[in-house]
């Protein structure tokens, strides 16, 4: 894929990302999660107290997937380190932008209400490798 048409992928509909971080005893932990795109960077937001939260404080490396399961199949995985922020513009920020992208912009408001708050932190995965494939199958 070319950069447009990943980014175009990425953000096509609500695709879900699978995203993989390391457990203190080096065991992977993988999770969904709900996205967006600032440049190559995906962003999320999640509780610190999760595992998916701790994990991130203590090692920021993380992969996340995403892909089309019918044909013609797809996929894009970007690896990199992430940085962590509690700041609480930037949690509304992209807790609204992702909100409206899984909810519709009806409820955007509603889903950055809930999210931007104490203990939600924003994720940014910054990738140092990147990998896609468009039509798997063809």
């Amino acid at each position: 894929m070319t950069d447009e048409q990943r980014r175009r992928f990425l953000l096509e509909g609500t695709r879900t990302a699978i995203l993989a971080t390391v457990r203190a005893d080096g065991r992977p932990h993988a999770a969904p999660v709900w996205f967006t795109l600032d440049g190559d960077d995906v962003l999320f937001t999640t509780a610190a107290a999760t595992v998916k939260g701790r994990n991130l404080r203590r090692d920021g490396r993380a992969t996340v997937v995403v892909d089309l399961q019918e044909p013609p199949y797809a996929y894009v995985m970007l690896s990199g380190t992430t940085t962590l922020s509690d700041d609480p513009g930037e949690l509304r920020r992209v807790a609204t932008a992702v909100g409206g992208r899984y909810m519709g912009a009806n409820r955007a408001e509603e889903f950055g209400d809930r999210n931007a708050v104490a203990g939600e932190l924003v994720v940014r995965l910054t990738p140092t490798t990147i990998l896609s494939e468009g039509d798997v199958s063809g």
